[in-house]
């Protein structure tokens, strides 16, 4: 949107403000009777016939459609202006992304999400502070991390630090040290491969030759 329309949403004070189409405030046969039509309908009047008959007299040359439409804006009852909530999946792409790499809609929504549930809010600082300490390789400060999500009541983020708790010391390794064992889990994985693509064709031997040769 430009400029210009962002401007005349934000200085409206009313929707009707907004009705500034090809056929608003456009003059209608109706307008003169419109306030005897508000009054009686005001006093319980609601039958669009006997209105029509009584304007009728008083010089209204106008259909009776036209007062049933007119009328029948009355008996709708405006509806609520919602929006679409975002999926879960969309509002956790948002938390586990660089926050820096998330546009200023984007932004905006993950703000309104945090403003609205308590536990997403105290769920997303977690995970933004795990993952500064994954990338920048500051295991000294997970004990504090646990602490911290052990007083929030998030009953998912408690199982995963209790299983972190268990194995605190080789996950501050490796939140810290420069070594990984990716390339064993690489090797791993790729003999596995090998394996499966010769399932029930052959044995050990052709096995241990194609790891070795590849």
């Amino acid at each position: 949107m430009t400029y210009r329309t962002v401007k005349q949403f934000a200085d409206a004070a009313t929707p009707e403000e907004l009705f500034t189409g090809q056929w608003q405030n456009r003059p209608s046969v109706l307008d003169d009777y419109k306030p005897y039509l508000d009054d009686h309908w005001n006093e319980g009047c609601t039958n669009a016939w006997k209105l029509w008959e009584e304007i009728v007299p008083l010089g209204y040359k106008g259909s009776y459609q036209r007062v049933r439409a007119y009328l029948h804006d009355k008996r709708t009852p405006p509806r609520p202006v919602t929006f679409r909530s975002p999926s879960p999946r969309t509002v956790a792409g948002w938390i586990l992304r660089r926050p820096d790499t998330l546009t200023e809609t984007e932004q905006l929504q993950l703000k309104a999400v945090r403003m609205h549930c308590s536990e997403l809010d105290a769920l997303t600082g977690h995970v933004r502070s795990f993952a500064t300490m994954l990338t920048e390789r500051q295991g000294e400060r997970l004990p504090d991390w646990l602490d911290a999500v052990r007083q929030d009541d998030l009953p998912s983020l408690h199982t995963l630090a209790a299983g972190i708790d268990r194995d605190r010391h080789a996950v501050i390794a490796g939140l810290t040290l420069p070594w990984s064992s990716g390339v064993v889990e690489g090797h791993v994985n790729r003999i596995k491969m090998l394996k499966r693509q010769m399932f029930g064709r052959a044995g050990f031997a052709l096995l241990r030759k194609r790891v070795l040769m590849s």
